[in-house]
């Protein structure tokens, strides 16, 4: 507890896809008892777990996660959802004698956990029903784009992400963006985060993912999407419209060569690095709104896992003592 804020200071490990937030996270585990709390829009899904570079069982023995196979393939999870059941994941590990940390590379399931979301009022069914049929006649990019022209705060994503802005603007007369800026103003969220921002040169990222592609391929990475689909979820579903999964399902339909699978999948898995560490350059490092300062620390990951889990640490036992009570009542 620091000051007049109640939200605990809470480590929170953020990076792009492949940069090593779960080792750091297994070798900080070795230190000190930590629980993760999985901020991974991806890793919600229960049997996708190659695809979503998912901690197998040794490592969650190992290490307690939490927000891991959440639902079903075809079934949405929202980052309101997400922030309401992170904030009881959280006061339970803390309540178990464990520190938990957020790690993740979902930006707006983290803001939401960090910042809070508006509270919507209800729509009319009927309207929302007409919006929600107008969204889906429109191609994703004609989508992104009204999402854009009704939210200039609009951060980019998929197709819901997109209705989303478009649903709410209409509906309520304000930009998603806007509501988001009043949760924070208003004190909104569950934790003040202490971001931890793993960064890898350009090089070095791009060889980490393709090692990472082939050996997701390697793994049964196809076999894994034979089997959701072959259970009955539609090839478009969410949680097949991610990454790597689109392309599988493509190429199982005859729309992409196999022989193209691999490139493909890693074109869409660069571009989603970049698009994360866009994210992440620009949206994190808000200033506290107790003490004025920023709690973003960018950390490069070259090194070894068990080298930086013992940098942040050590850095992590300093920051807390400087924001223990009985300096915060001092400052």
């Amino acid at each position: 507890m620091v000051g007049p804020d109640a939200r605990l200071l809470t480590p929170v490990l953020v990076g792009p896809t492949g940069v090593g937030k779960t080792a750091v996270a297994v070798a900080l585990a070795s230190l000190t008892p930590i629980t993760v709390i999985s901020a991974d829009a991806r890793q919600v899904y229960r049997g996708l777990d190659i695809g979503t570079a998912k901690p197998d069982h040794q490592t969650r023995v190992h290490v307690p996660h939490r927000g891991l196979d959440l639902i079903d393939p075809g079934e949405r999870y929202s980052a309101g959802r997400f922030a309401r059941e992170a904030a009881g994941w959280l006061a339970e590990e803390r309540a178990a004698g464990r520190e938990p940390v957020v790690v993740g590379g979902t930006g707006l399931y983290i803001r939401a956990l960090a910042e809070g979301l508006f509270h919507e009022p209800p729509f009319d069914p009927d309207r929302r029903e007409r919006l929600r049929a107008w969204s889906e006649s429109l191609e994703g990019t004609q989508l992104a784009r009204w999402a854009g022209r009704l939210d200039p705060g609009f951060p980019g994503g998929g197709r819901q992400r997109a209705a989303r802005a478009v649903e709410v603007a209409l509906l309520t007369g304000h930009a998603l963006s806007w509501w988001q800026r009043e949760a924070r103003a208003t004190g909104g969220g569950a934790l003040r985060p202490w971001y931890i921002h793993l960064t890898l040169p350009r090089e070095s990222l791009q060889r980490r993912l393709a090692d990472r592609v082939d050996a997701m391929l390697r793994a049964g990475f196809v076999r894994e999407v034979e089997r959701a689909l072959a259970s009955g979820v539609p090839p478009d579903a969410p949680g097949l419209d991610g990454v790597g999964y689109r392309e599988i399902v493509s190429m199982l339909q005859g729309q992409l060569p196999e022989a193209a699978l691999r490139d493909a999948i890693l074109v869409s898995t660069r571009r989603y690095a970049k698009r994360q560490e866009t994210w992440f350059r620009h949206q994190l490092g808000a200033r506290d709104a107790v003490r004025g300062e920023r709690e973003v620390w960018s950390l490069d990951a070259t090194g070894m896992p068990a080298e930086l889990a013992a940098t942040i640490h050590e850095r992590w036992m300093k920051t807390t003592a400087h924001h223990s009570p009985r300096t915060a009542h001092r400052s």
